[in-house]
């Protein structure tokens, strides 16, 4: 039974934001969730840095245009997946691309270092 309900809250937590499965549109927002100083040692080309961990995030995502798409990634895809999940609880359109190299893979950008 314990199993079953650990597999259902995982799969509900999973509703509502897109997974890196699909093809991004041409136009989305790509964040890196890492601190700044993980950011500054190498990140997407044309990224911008929101801290998932930082103190306000969930505020600074009021700044956020809903009608736009975004595309999150982190280190190892545990922050993405939290920050996605916050993003689509504030009504915004996400996709986890999960860690750097993954991200870099799947949207064709490269890694600048």
């Amino acid at each position: 039974m314990r199993r079953i309900a650990i597999l259902t809250a995982l799969l509900l937590g999973l509703v509502g934001c897109s997974t890196a499965t699909e093809s991004l549109p041409a136009d989305v927002t790509i964040i890196d969730v890492r601190t700044s100083e993980e950011f500054t040692s190498g990140h997407l080309e044309g990224a911008i840095n929101m801290d998932v961990t930082a103190a306000g995030f969930a505020e600074a995502l009021e700044s956020l245009d809903p009608d736009d798409s975004y595309a999150v990634y982190c280190r190892s895809g545990n922050r993405s997946a939290q920050a996605a999940a916050l993003m689509q609880s504030a009504g915004l359109t996400v996709t986890d691309l999960g860690s750097l190299e993954n991200a870099a893979d799947l949207s064709g950008t490269t890694i600048v270092r």
